[in-house]
């Protein structure tokens, strides 16, 4: 019998994606394993497998549209001998009708006249779509060049002028096979990558400026995404509260000199820690010494995590994203300094898989390149402390009543208190402290 094609959750948390593409068509034959469509979440695009072979009889939801909520079917296989006359809707829970094809979001529906065009939308109701009308550019609507946001995203890294490439996708709409070709052809070059604009928003009082003194660049769903959750962070639902401490470094920067000095080669060439390595395993061994301040809070209980599960804020096109180094503390700094390494590369290239950045115990925030001295960061849910570290610097200190030059390195620990109270987050950043100090504690 025909088999559904459900959207599938990339995460357990995703509740809805972008299908940014399709890699097969109606008719085609596909295998276990095979790579069918693209979807695309806030932060990651991920390919999607066939799990069962078949041919594809029906592809209820084009490529661009967004919104698409899990398990909402997206297509149907047949199976050998069956047609698109055998697919029995009511069989595939309720999906779309064999009719529908469902418009991508922010494209033009078909033209029926002056009837504004409804469509089912899986649960028997009708769905009424707003009535414009394509202009007679193909990719363009009201004005507005049609593209789905994988598209928008590429041209923007490529500097290409989406209003100078054809679109082959529905409506016209700009896919990524139409960036692709662009590139190949020496098409649509751009001298700088053009920011999408959009109508000021409704909540600004647009008076207070001047006309055509500024520009609104719209929200990608990553923006929307981090001022959501930061917004729920600060002012909602975790009651925080900062501390802060000074570390000397010179002990710290003597062993790296050591260690790298002796390095052996990696494929770029010579292989070499950084600071921040030596941090992320100092937040690892304090966690497993104060295993109070390695805890998230939950309606109904605290959880004790057995591991340091450490988060890295990178900072990439449009946003924050914290890959997770795993276990950190049974890693070794070589370990640890290249799964950052490598999970950096791939988070500006939005090649990171979900279960790779959702998650984790602890996060770190180095802005130390930048020469910040110290600065405090927003509580990263799920996790009870964020970390917020400054740049290293010869400071004026007092050792045995005698001053001194050192190296100091100002850290400040930003704690949810319903799960990290004042005094757990001050033995935690004592205990990180020592290890930053003697580096060669973390051997023990």
């Amino acid at each position: 019998m025909p088999t559904p094609i459900l959207m599938p959750a990339l995460s357990p948390t995703m509740e809805e994606g972008t299908l940014a593409k399709w890699n097969v068509k109606e008719g085609d034959t596909v295998s276990s394993g095979d790579i069918i469509a693209e979807i695309e979440t806030d932060k990651a695009t991920m390919e999607v497998e066939a799990v069962d072979e078949g041919v594809v009889g029906k592809i209820f939801i084009a490529e661009g549209t967004e919104g698409v909520k899990v398990n909402a079917p997206i297509a149907v296989l047949l199976e050998e001998g069956e047609s698109a006359g055998d697919i029995d809707m009511s069989a595939l829970g309720g999906a779309p009708s064999a009719s529908f094809e469902p418009e991508p979001k922010g494209s033009a529906p078909r033209d029926e006249g002056p009837k504004k065009p409804e469509a089912a939308n899986g649960s028997g109701k009708t769905v009424s779509h707003p009535e414009v009308r394509p202009s007679k550019d193909g990719g363009a609507v009201n004005g507005r060049v049609l593209a789905s946001p994988l598209a928008r995203r590429l041209a923007q890294q490529e500097g290409l002028d989406l209003g100078a490439v054809t679109g082959s996708g529905p409506r016209g709409r700009i896919v990524r096979r139409d960036i692709e070709k662009a590139l190949k052809e020496g098409t649509g070059k751009a001298s700088a990558p053009a920011a999408q604009t959009v109508a000021a928003p409704a909540s600004v009082d647009v008076r207070l400026y001047p006309p055509d003194s500024y520009e609104a660049v719209k929200l990608d769903g990553m923006r929307k995404v981090i001022a959501r959750r930061l917004t729920q962070s600060f002012n909602q639902e975790v009651p925080h509260f900062p501390l802060n401490i000074d570390c000397e470094l010179d002990n710290l920067l003597a062993a790296r000199a050591r260690i790298n000095a002796t390095s052996p080669k990696d494929g770029d060439g010579v292989f070499k820690l950084s600071v921040n390595d030596f941090i992320l395993k100092a937040c690892a061994m304090a966690l497993k010494k104060v295993p109070a301040a390695n805890a998230t809070f939950t309606d109904e209980a605290i959880l004790l995590h057995k591991h340091a599960d450490i988060g890295v804020a990178v900072a990439i096109d449009g946003g924050l994203i914290t890959p997770i180094v795993w276990k950190a503390e049974e890693k070794g700094l070589q370990q640890i300094s290249a799964e950052v390494k490598d999970m950096a590369g791939r988070a500006r290239k939005r090649k990171l898989k979900p279960e790779e950045y959702q998650g984790g115990t602890f996060s770190v925030s180095n802005l130390g390149m930048f020469g910040i001295k110290s600065f405090a960061s927003i509580v990263n849910q799920p996790h009870g402390a964020i970390m917020s570290v400054g740049a290293g610097e010869q400071r004026v200190i007092v050792k045995d009543g005698k001053m001194e030059i050192a190296t100091m390195m100002t850290v400040t620990l930003t704690c949810d208190h319903r799960v990290v109270d004042g005094a757990v987050g001050a033995q935690f950043l004592n205990a990180f402290r020592q290890f930053i100090e003697e580096p060669a504690a973390m051997l023990l």
